[in-house]
Formats: structure tokens, sequence, C-alpha cells
């Protein structure tokens, strides 16, 4: 897998930390571009994970694409954000990951069966955006009145076949289809197939004239396919930003997979904010370790391309909320754009 991060960055953030259990660089691109709200938004955050399966081309395509897209459809709204402006945004980049794969089809048809999970936040007017397609999640750490505790709020649907409720959903829109969704040695698949029901790419599974030869057998489907099977249209989710906000943790499902949300934000709560993502990667791989009846020592020590057995590669960040900016609605000084991209 491939994971692509691409943030908006204004100084209504304290400083994040991104990595990835692959102890792979992070290679950043630093764009001071002007005025801040020269665009017609008084200020916005953006921030994402994109988790790539099959190739790295989905995940590098929407790297690039996504923001571009919600610029231009937040442009066209005259600068509100609401959830329709997000859509768009993703459909549109959707529709031109489909027309690449189109023009590479007579080349490259295996382009058809590669997809990314999308997992973003935008800010905009004190409440959070966050939209998602697949099974990366982002989860909120809340204080709990002045008890010290730390609560751990869930902000993202995850679209996954081992989620009842991404199977009934598969179900009512298949009902006539009772593989929809089939247990293949204790996982549950989208027609046998993925895991994921919502991603951008994965076309194969969208559009019946990329089902075929000579994709490779195992993506193509006994049975014609007369409507889309998975889906690029987000579940989008509206959060009013409050004063005991404290802080939201992005990542993608290798990390969730190890580190229940309770954990993830006790584990940011009870530390120093510097070096939090790393504090999680590495909690995440100690449980792995565990799991397997080995060392956390022992385990880094195996091969990158051997680890995937072992654990799914990870990337988290973590971004702590500064209140006092936030309720401003402004943002200070010029505009920070941050790009970066996991072994892109």
């Amino acid at each position: 897998m491939v994971h692509g991060l691409m943030d908006l960055l204004s100084l209504c953030w304290k400083p994040f930390s991104g990595t990835n259990s692959n102890n792979s660089s992070v290679n950043n691109h630093n764009n001071l571009d002007g005025d801040f709200g020269k665009d017609g938004l008084l200020w916005f955050k953006d921030t994402g994970v994109y988790d790539g399966h099959g190739g790295p081309e989905a995940a590098r395509y929407v790297c690039d694409h996504l923001f571009k897209q919600f610029q231009a459809k937040s442009a066209d709204d005259n600068g509100v954000v609401t959830p329709d402006t997000i859509k768009r945004a993703f459909l549109e980049t959707e529709r031109g990951f489909t027309a690449r794969v189109e023009e590479m089809w007579p080349t490259r048809p295996n382009f058809a069966t590669v997809g990314a999970c999308c997992l973003v936040g935008v800010i905009y007017q004190q409440t959070l955006f966050v939209a998602n397609l697949g099974d990366s999640r982002v989860v909120l750490g809340k204080k709990v009145g002045n008890t010290g505790v730390m609560a751990a709020i869930q902000l993202s649907a995850e679209h996954n076949a081992n989620v009842e409720e991404t199977r009934r959903e598969l179900k009512e829109l298949h009902p006539d289809d009772p593989q929809i969704v089939v247990l293949k040695h204790g996982v549950w698949r989208v027609k046998g197939i993925i895991q994921v029901s919502k991603s951008i790419g994965d076309v194969y599974m969208k559009h019946a004239q990329f089902n075929r030869e000579p994709i490779n057998g195992k993506f193509r489907l006994p049975e014609p396919m007369n409507m889309p099977i998975m889906s690029a249209i987000p579940s989008i989710l509206s959060h009013p930003l409050q004063a005991n906000d404290s802080f939201l943790i992005f990542a993608s499902d290798g990390l969730w997979e190890h580190l229940s949300n309770e954990k993830a934000v006790e584990i940011v709560h009870n530390n120093p904010r510097a070096g939090s993502a790393k504090r999680l990667v590495k909690a995440a791989l100690q449980e792995a370790a565990r799991k397997r009846e080995m060392r956390y020592s022992d385990l880094r020590r195996i091969e990158k391309k051997v680890r995937r057995h072992f654990h799914d590669d990870i990337t988290v960040f973590v971004l702590f909320l500064n209140h006092d900016l936030i309720s401003r609605g402004m943002g200070l000084g010029n505009r920070l754009s941050l790009r970066s991209a996991l072994e892109h």
C-alpha cells in the first residue's frame, strides 16, 4: 500500500507529526503562496490520509488532485464550504481517475484494479467536516469537564465489509445478489474480492467495461455487472468544534487494527505532544509483535517486504487544536501549503 498526506496548514494549528510503520522518510514540499484570505475562504484547514491498494497510482492521483478539486468547488460556491462542496470534489477526482484508467486501458489494463481509501478533514467557520471512503479513521480526544479525563470520539464512518452496517447497506443496494458479500477465510469481502466498499478508483468494480479480460482473473466477476458495486460517494460528518475538543488522530486502518480508539487517545493525552504520531505507531507495532508472540525488536528487524505478513502499514498524524485562533476565524500571516507522500 501507499499512503499520501496532503495538508493545507494555517497557524490555527499546533505542529503535528506524521510517520509510517516502515520508517520511510516523508518528503515535505512547503509552498508559501500569498495572503491567507485571497481565495474567498476566510481560513480553512485540510488534512487527509490516502491509503492505496493494488498499487500506488490511485493514492498518488488523489494526493495530486483531490485538494485542487476542493479549491475549485469551494470557489464555485463563493468560498462557502458545505458537505456538498466536499462531495463534488471527491466525485470530480473519481471522474478524473476513471478517465485516466480509460486512457491506460490498451497498455496497462490492471490500472483498473488500483484504488485508494480516502479520509479527509476540512475546518470551516469553526466546524470540522470529515469525509471518508474506506476504512481509515479519525478520532477526537475530548476533555471531560474538569476531571482530567479524555474521551475518545470517533468522527468517521468506515466502509469495510467486516462492519455489519456496511454489509447491511450492500445487501440493501443489491437485493438480488446473494453473493454481494462473501465470508472467505474468516474475512468478509465485497463479491469475495475486496474488503472496502468505497474508494477512489477500483473502477473494475464500478464500470462493466473494465471488468473483463485482460485484467487479472481474480478481479473478474462471473456475472454481468448491472450497476456499480463500489462507490466513490463519501460519508461526511459535521462536528462543531468546542473548547474541550483537544486533538484529532487521523490514521489508516493499520493503526486501528492494533489500538482501540480509547488506547490511542490515552497515549496522546498522557505523553508530550512532540512525537505523538511516532509513539502511536510504536504502540501498534508492539501490539502486533505481542500477538505474534515475538519481541518488538525482532519485528523491527524483519525485512520491509516480509513485514507485510505481520502487520499492515500505518500512516498516522495528530493535530492539536488551538481554539483561541480558531475562534477568531482567521489565520495569521501567510498561507503555508504542505504536501507529503510516503514512498511517493
